[in-house]
């Protein structure tokens, strides 16, 4: 299966964005599509095999619309070109309307309010100026509207185009019929009456809210164009023993990268020459500067603070470690959260059910009053304030904005739906090594069989190491660690194997050498009776024991060390107060395990569990009707990872869990967790704010609009105040949305 990002245009309301997922959906060979009209982008699962960009492309064509390939890390100069000259298009457009509308309205003052002020002059009020006003706002300004509205009646569905230009015609029609024929009313008692100034405006206010939402949409977006814009223009590189200053595009991998102090690291490397500190926290939230020497990775658009030095670029491009974060905030924003779905299917009825009201309220009322400019009046007044792009907003311009502020926070949510969940999880499970410690363990004790001559304890650890350098668990960087310290030389291992939640074996010499846990050594039919006091004392304290067999003979036990993280006691606490219940998960012995567990405050435990088991011990938690968390950063974490509600890894762990996860901690402090959970609740609560304001809008502005109140009270409501109502709605949803910029994490003590 194949993934595709689309930039579509031309898409005016959210019935649109449907139109276009089903005209997608409809093209054999594609498995799942997702349009999301608030990013203007279609994310789109296909078979390679069975269909491919032009196809896709000429489905939407068919639609009405335009789909272009998403650029990742940057809009090239066309693209941008094209949406300045469509956003002036739309300026201009907007003031013409304006101007004129305002113009008509003074004219229309006597006919909307029975005043005839003064400093109005009276040729304003002649009907044929009106009409020659309004003409070109309603077939220039307008004219999107109507061509929206011919290709989804050519299509058969209906949009937000179908009801302005309905809504707009009417009006406009309806007054040039006045117009030509004034005696048809003053033959039966009528006083003519136009509605051009209703017409204009309506479309100078729609002109004027899609305005203000561009602006506003293009502001969610602001996230991405910060992560863009961290992004090194240019980079000092050494070719030929020379150096050169290229383009960034320039960099290949492998290329010897120059950078001094205050400069900005151009791209993904491994420091070769030098040392400094580095500035990371654009990228991964932590504020204070990081040592980098020989060996070091460095990450593109990074700060290089006091020192220079020299790397080998290792990543360029679309594979740099920033790229990878903005093309993983594009997915998050294009994606969908469940609770879309509602407004959707919503969405999907709503125009069709409009024009059903809209009708019915002119038949109701010309039946029941005889009164023709009262039902068309009416009928424009529900056209005209009933607009479905409210709804189509509510969600995914906060889901924009709150995956925006994830990134800038050095957290990255792969999907809305992984946002929307995690404020319902209710147990987080932690893994303990690397994700609650350091994940950097020390060997502190090496301990041997009695007896065993110094020669003989030096020639046991140098096949340790050797076992252990093929394994990439931390407590095997430990062992090599150590043994690298006491000028132990290494030697090659023959058919190593690392035994999932067990340990490590190999041959050496003819003689088959195992390192693992107790459980596993029992598990062999090793005796290990003479050193399981040391071994207890140093579990009692939160030390992890390694056993080693030679040939099915326990040799000796390592204690290893791994320090907690300082953000691991602070964070578990703040987990609970948020009412999440805390449990840690790990492989490694009960006495230790209930050690660590100790010292962070967390009561629930489950030791001793192997990898495969990990997965099913969080399906046990299911099982028991909770929404489960998993933090987690090891490869042995992938399985139960994937098996949570929300798998949530720590950045600085394995690829393959980072992978496996929802939600990705770049900087590995678990307070990261913290404000991932209290994002995903103002994200929600958010979303729930703009979706009542989208259903309350339409709930209570149909029925006024279909004028449930002029047989109470004998009002209608203005065509224009209806326009100007419509307009501001969508407004003021995204301007909700756009509050979530301010979001800050609530420190908890």
């Amino acid at each position: 299966m194949d993934n595709l990002t689309l930039k579509l245009r031309g898409m005016s309301c959210a019935a649109c964005a449907s139109s276009i997922e089903q005209a997608i959906k409809s093209v054999p060979g594609v498995i799942g599509c997702s349009v999301n009209f608030g990013m203007e982008q279609a994310t789109i699962q296909y078979d390679s095999k069975e269909t491919n960009l032009t196809i896709i492309q000429e489905a939407v064509d068919a639609a009405g619309y335009e789909a272009l390939p998403l650029q990742e890390m940057a809009e090239d100069d066309a693209e941008k070109a094209d949406r300045k000259s469509a956003s002036q298009n739309l300026q201009r457009k907007l003031w013409i309307a304006g101007s004129i509308s305002i113009i008509l309205v003074l004219g229309g003052i006597p006919t909307m309010t029975g005043w005839h002020l003064p400093f109005i002059p009276a040729w304003l009020h002649n009907f044929w100026l009106q009409l020659v006003l309004t003409s070109p706002v309603q077939f220039w300004c307008g004219k999107s509207f109507y061509v929206g509205a011919w290709k989804s009646l050519k299509r058969r569905v209906a949009t937000m185009d179908t009801l302005i230009a309905l809504g707009t015609s009417a009006a406009y029609f309806y007054s040039v019929f006045v117009t030509f024929l004034p005696g048809l009313f003053t033959a039966q008692g009528l006083t003519p009456s136009v509605y051009y100034e209703v017409a204009a405006s309506v479309i100078a206010l729609i002109l004027l809210g899609k305005n203000l939402e561009n602006r506003a949409k293009g502001e969610t977006s602001e996230a991405i164009r910060k992560l863009m814009g961290l992004q090194a223009k240019t980079a000092r590189i050494i070719r030929k023993g020379e150096e050169l200053e290229v383009p960034i595009a320039e960099v290949a991998i492998g290329d010897i990268v120059q950078v001094r102090p205050g400069e900005q690291i151009p791209v993904d490397g491994e420091v070769i020459e030098g040392a400094s500190t580095v500035d990371e926290a654009m990228v991964t939230g932590e504020s204070l500067p990081v040592k980098k020497q020989l060996g070091d990775e460095v990450i593109g658009a990074t700060i290089n603070k006091t020192g220079s030095f020299r790397f080998r670029a290792t990543r360029v491009g679309k594979d740099t470690f920033l790229a990878q974060i903005v093309k993983m905030v594009q997915d998050a924003q294009a994606s969908k959260a469940p609770i879309q779905k509602l407004a959707d299917q919503v969405t999907g009825w709503f125009v069709p059910v409009v024009i059903a009201i809209a009708l019915a309220t002119f038949i109701i009322w010309f039946n029941a009053m005889g009164n023709f400019t009262l039902a068309t009046v009416t009928m424009v007044e529900v056209l005209i304030i009933a607009c479905p792009c409210a709804l189509g907003l509510a969600t995914p311009t906060a889901v924009m904005v709150g995956t925006g502020k994830g990134a800038e926070n050095g957290i990255l949510i792969k999907g809305a739906d992984s946002l929307e969940l995690a404020h319902k999880i209710q147990i987080i499970v932690l893994d303990k090594t690397g994700t609650l410690t350091e994940g950097k363990p020390t060997v502190t004790d090496f301990v041997t069989i009695k007896g065993t001559a110094q020669s003989n304890e030096l020639k046991l650890l140098q096949l340790a190491a050797s076992v252990e350098r093929n394994s990439e668990h931390p407590v095997g960087e430990a062992v090599v660690r150590y043994a690298q310290s006491q000028e132990v030389k290494l030697t090659d291992i023959q058919d190593f194997e690392a035994v999932a939640g067990s340990g490590v074996r190999g041959v050496s010499g003819g003689k088959s050498i195992a390192l693992g846990s107790f459980r596993w050594m029992q598990e062999l039919g090793c005796d290990t009776e003479y050193l399981e006091l040391r071994a207890r004392a140093f579990e009692a304290a939160s030390k992890t024991v390694v056993w080693m067999a030679v040939e099915g003979k326990i040799e000796a036990i390592m204690a290893i060390a791994d320090a907690l993280k300082p953000s691991s006691a602070r964070a578990v606490k703040a987990l609970q107060k948020l009412g999440l219940e805390v449990a840690m998960l790990t492989g490694d012995n009960r006495a230790t395990a209930e050690s660590i567990a100790q010292s962070v405050g967390i009561t629930r435990i489950f030791a001793e569990v192997r990898p495969h088991q990990k997965a099913a011990q969080i399906q046990a938690l299911q099982g028991e009707g909770k929404i489960v968390a998993m933090v987690g950063d090891g490869i042995n974490d992938a399985p139960a990872l994937a098996a949570s509600d929300v798998g949530i890894a720590i950045g600085t762990g394995t690829d393959v869990a980072i992978a496996a996860s929802d939600i990705t901690l770049i900087s590995g402090d678990l307070q990261g967790i913290v404000t991932a959970i209290q994002l995903s609740r103002a994200t929600m609560r958010n979303i729930r704010e703009n979706l009542f304001f989208a259903f309350i809008y339409n709930i209570a502005g149909i029925p006024i609009a279909a004028g449930i109140l002029y047989p109470i009270f004998g009002w209608l409501l203005n065509p224009i105040i209806a326009g100007a109502a419509m307009a501001f709605s969508s407004l003021s949803v995204v301007t909700n949305a756009l509050r979530l910029r301010n979001f800050k994490v609530k420190v908890i003590a």
